[in-house]
């Protein structure tokens, strides 16, 4: 019994070196992740790392900075995210922004083959999604993309 008293002390003495490190961890693995979720988990060891220097036990320490992280995470990290969002680019991008682009069929399309001519110059493999072929030379629009196959359903203007 009287080893583990000895280690509990030893945890107790050391335990702002535990937090240093976990502090330290958090912020590493914050920089390659950018998603604020390991920052606020470093809030939290920060919070704890606090609570040694006031003199609180280790394990409330332990309870407290996981209180804190959580709370961090919840009521802090959204707004954060929100802000850092706000001046994303809004124009869609890749293949979103060939979902609802218009084209032309320029040979008839069923569910096994067909292609497709898009309205910004691309030439895609194309099927549609109905039984219902579509003729050449109808009007189409994209409802999905499956690798280099566009999903594509008949517009009627």
């Amino acid at each position: 019994m009287d080893n583990f008293a000895t280690f509990v002390q030893f945890i107790d003495q050391w335990a702002w070196i535990g937090w240093l490190i976990l502090i330290a961890l958090f912020l590493v693995i914050e920089m390659l992740t950018l998603d604020f979720t390991f920052l606020m988990l470093s809030f939290g060891s920060l919070i704890g790392l606090v609570t040694d220097f006031v003199g609180i036990p280790v394990w409330v320490q332990v309870l407290i900075a996981a209180a804190a992280a959580a709370l961090f995470i919840l009521f802090l990290r959204p707004p954060l995210l929100k802000r850092l969002r706000r001046g994303e680019d809004p124009t869609k991008s890749n293949v979103d922004a060939l979902i609802d682009l218009r084209g032309t069929a320029l040979h008839d399309i069923t569910q096994i083959s067909g292609q497709v001519k898009l309205s910004n110059g691309d030439t895609w493999t194309a099927r549609t999604s109905t039984s219902v072929p579509i003729p050449q030379g109808s009007p189409v629009a994209v409802t999905a993309i499956n690798g280099a196959t566009a999903t594509v359903r008949p517009v009627n203007d």
